[in-house]
């Protein structure tokens, strides 16, 4: 004889088998002209999305926005410099995805380090997002929906010599991220950073040069002994492969993911 069994609570609606539809919602993906906003913007553009392309690079948008032909969504090109931030929090009204991804990259000691630079990517990578999302949580919130994603970086929870800009912006994108993540959370407003290790995009191959001139070394020696020493996979990650994690976090299954980072380093940060 069989024991009658207690039935267990009703799972709920968003434990199913992940959707990868994202047909009818708009995303608004900063820095979408290369590198891992290019990748996120046809990631989430195939799944059904709009996606608002956001750019300083005219000529790398319109290469994106050809590239998207016949995918399920659409991609959007919208020709916009970040440092202007009125402009920037005006771009992400109606937004239901927001992709924080645009960055720049300095390599030089602290000493030697040009202020005006320091604040420009202080500006684009750490007070544009604000913008961003305090121009995106109204609609956001009067839906009962939205997905921020904020790209960080290892270096968003680990620090690098040379990058004093760069490891505060990131670092900066981190508490942002977790505010907005403890804000939203009962307006159905998920906030999540992802910190991929060294990609595979124009600006890593630009540090290789600075680097190997920080570090007095010949460029072919830089991405072993310098940006992937302390990798347990030693190779770089492509953008598409942070492009599918962006996109789940995006999804219904992803609802109770929040405030918090998803680090994707190869084992970067394990030491």
């Amino acid at each position: 004889m069989t024991a009658p069994t207690t039935p267990g609570p009703a799972p709920h609606p968003d434990a199913r088998p992940v959707t990868l539809d994202l047909g009818g919602r708009t995303a608004l993906v900063t820095g979408a002209a290369g590198g891992i906003g290019r990748a996120c913007a046809l990631r989430l553009a195939a799944a059904g999305a709009k996606v608002r392309a956001v750019d300083r690079d005219a000529e790398g948008l319109d290469a994106l926005a050809a590239h998207s032909a016949g995918l399920a969504g659409v991609v959007e090109p919208e020709l916009l410099d970040l440092t202007d931030l009125d402009a920037a929090e005006a771009a992400a009204a109606g937004a239901d995805i927001l992709v924080n991804n645009a960055g720049l990259q300095l390599v030089r000691p602290i000493e030697e380090f040009p202020p005006d630079v320091f604040h420009t990517v202080l500006t684009v990578m750490l007070e544009a997002p604000f913008r961003l999302i305090r121009g995106a949580l109204p609609h956001m919130y009067a839906q009962s929906w939205g997905r921020i994603v904020n790209i960080s970086s290892v270096h968003g929870l680990r620090a690098s010599a040379f990058k004093s800009a760069y490891v505060a912006a990131k670092h900066g994108l981190e508490g942002l991220s977790k505010t907005a993540a403890l804000e939203g959370a009962p307006h159905g407003v998920t906030s999540v950073c992802v910190n991929p290790g060294y990609v595979r995009t124009p600006l890593v191959e630009k540090q290789i040069a600075d680097q190997a001139a920080a570090h007095a070394v010949a460029e072919d020696r830089v991405l072993t002994d310098v940006l992937l020493k302390d990798s347990a996979i030693k190779r770089l990650i492509e953008p598409e492969e942070v492009a599918e994690a962006v996109l789940y976090l995006c999804t219904p299954q992803a609802s109770f993911i929040t405030g918090t980072s998803l680090t994707l380093d190869g084992g970067w940060t394990a030491h």
